[in-house]
């Protein structure tokens, strides 16, 4: 597949974006299409379309670095109550861009987002089983 995405030119400096942070690994901007003031986005620097292509390093590097940033949206400008980060992994999660990038949104009372979902209360057993399937599974 094409590793082209506007992410690539973002990092390369083609396209343009409001940087926030880089260091060798990661960059972080800002998002063009914010659901809240300040949402950032944080992406690796090198080609990786999902996470199972995505180095485990450069993925904890991913998080570190959101940690950073919800610290100084806290205490900056933005002065938010709260942060949501958002990693969307294949189509069916919601992913557009293919390039690996963890959403850091900044939440404030009545912001207006928020996670629709209808949770179920399955019985222990299933639960139980389907823990059991995902540990078998695990990459060793």
């Amino acid at each position: 597949m094409d590793p082209y995405t506007i992410f690539a030119d973002i990092i390369a400096g083609r396209a343009p974006a409001s940087r926030v942070y880089e260091d060798e690994d990661v960059l972080a901007f800002m998002d063009i299409r914010p659901v809240t003031p300040g949402h950032l986005l944080v992406v690796p620097k090198v080609v990786a379309r999902n996470l199972a292509e995505l180095d485990p390093e450069i993925g904890g590097k991913l998080f570190r670095v959101g940690q950073r940033l919800a610290a100084a949206l806290r205490a900056g400008e933005v002065g938010c109550d709260g942060v949501n980060f958002f990693l969307a992994d294949g189509v069916t999660a919601g992913q557009e861009v293919f390039h690996v990038h963890l959403h850091v949104i900044p939440r404030t009372p009545g912001d207006g987002f928020g996670l629709r979902a209808r949770p179920t209360s399955p019985p222990r057993a299933d639960l139980d089983y389907l823990a059991a399937s995902i540990r078998g599974a695990l990459p060793r």
